[in-house]
């Protein structure tokens, strides 16, 4: 227990561990993706590389330069279709051009350390705090990675975004989550956060510019008719999609539990309605702790309602539960939530699960999902019916592991 004790002081003590412990994971997630042999997606198929996101990124950048659709199909390119903006697909060209075993790297990285210098950058924790959320959504950042998703830099840039906001920096906060938005539609919520601040009309502006800027920039490459079709075809898919499958979302859950067969929309629209009503506590809005509660809930929000959420999209959601848990005051049921997300949501995927369990109930009864339900239920609630302006309860959450 001296020694456990010991590991644990040392590991919590500084950034240069934890900051170490993920330079490794980059390496050695990137060593395998590249090693590893292709794969089949189909019996008898195509051999797709362990990297097939990271490719249909890069191709998506010759696709755009080429003037040809982003959104079709190139199966004897990739395995799935390219579902991000244009002005993402552009962005994606300064990693286009370099040899897939540096390009890669890189991609790893950007992701990894957004979220990482977002995390350290929260303001009004202490840094025992941080490092805990550090460590704490380590496993999902694997997962991602190993996937080669955007995830983590999705939700690297919104925490950016929360921190522009509390810096009054609201022009960076806009595009932090612009970009977002361009990556991945939910991103379009987190604009709801620019609630709780002044400067209310200045992020309407500086949002319209955002989103001019990045809406028009692939004309550097297409015309003007093109890059329209673009974003006919984008919606297009979009649109389509939405029919397709439930993943590990709330909608899956209900379906796969108590087998729930009204219409999708309702589910969503019950959701959106619980995400705003906490909204009208407008005395609230002075508490940073209420502000970091509602962040929470928004990263596990834009995962729980995204019909096609699958296991790489956790990382958004567990940074929420993070967020959450470790910059409050915690109590013996919230202490009971974490530990529940982090063995069925985290641990889950992993190994220590063997694959029969994993395939007859882990994944027909969307359990990863579970635990990030109850804890949205319990922030909700906390939202809802807490006094977060008191000023002993706010005293208390200057530190939660300590």
């Amino acid at each position: 227990m001296k020694l456990l004790r010991e590991l644990f002081t040392y590991f919590t003590a500084s950034y240069k561990p934890v900051f170490f412990i993920y330079c490794l994971v980059i390496l050695a997630i990137s060593i395998q993706q590249l090693m590893l042999p292709g794969k089949a997606m189909e019996p008898d198929g195509a051999l797709y590389t362990e990297y097939n996101n990271y490719v249909i990124f890069k191709q998506a950048y010759f696709h755009l330069v080429n003037q040809k659709d982003l959104y079709s199909l190139y199966l004897s390119e990739q395995w799935d279709l390219f579902k991000y903006s244009p002005a993402f697909a552009l962005f994606f060209g300064t990693l286009a051009y370099l040899p897939d075993g540096v390009g890669l790297v890189f991609w790893n990285l950007l992701n990894a350390f957004c979220l990482f210098i977002a995390i350290k950058s929260l303001p009004h924790v202490t840094d025992k705090a941080k490092i805990a959320i550090l460590f704490f959504v380590l496993l999902e950042l694997v997962t991602s990675l190993q996937n080669s998703q955007s995830n983590a830099l999705m939700v690297g840039l919104l925490l950016l975004a929360f921190i522009f906001f509390e810096n009054d920096r609201v022009f960076f906060a806009c595009l932090c989550i612009t970009l977002t938005v361009f990556i991945k539609l939910f991103g379009l919520l987190a604009f709801a956060m620019a609630i709780f601040y002044p400067q209310k009309i200045k992020a309407i502006f500086y949002s319209i510019g955002c989103f001019l800027f990045l809406g028009i920039i692939p004309l550097l490459v297409v015309p003007a008719d093109q890059l329209i079709f673009l974003y006919k075809s984008w919606w297009g898919l979009l649109i389509n999609d939405h029919t397709v499958s439930y993943g590990l979302s709330m909608l899956g859950w209900l379906i796969s539990w108590f087998g729930f067969s009204g219409n999708k929309n309702v589910v969503v629209l019950v959701g959106l309605t619980l995400l705003l009503v906490p909204l009208v506590r407008v005395k609230e809005y002075k508490s940073y702790l209420f502000r970091v509660f509602y962040l929470g809930l928004l990263l596990i929000w834009m995962v729980l309602f995204n019909h096609k959420a699958e296991s790489p999209t956790f990382i958004i959601a567990i940074s929420g539960v993070a967020v959450w848990y470790f910059i409050k005051p915690i109590n013996s049921f919230d202490r009971i939530l974490l530990v529940i997300a982090f063995v069925f949501t985290c641990l889950s995927p992993t190994d220590i699960f063997p694959s029969y369990i994993q395939n007859q109930y882990f994944d027909p009864y969307v359990i990863k999902a579970v635990p990030c339900i109850l804890v949205w239920f319990k922030i909700t609630f906390d939202l809802l019916f807490s006094r977060f302006h008191n000023p002993l309860f706010n005293e208390q959450s200057k530190s939660s592991i300590s």
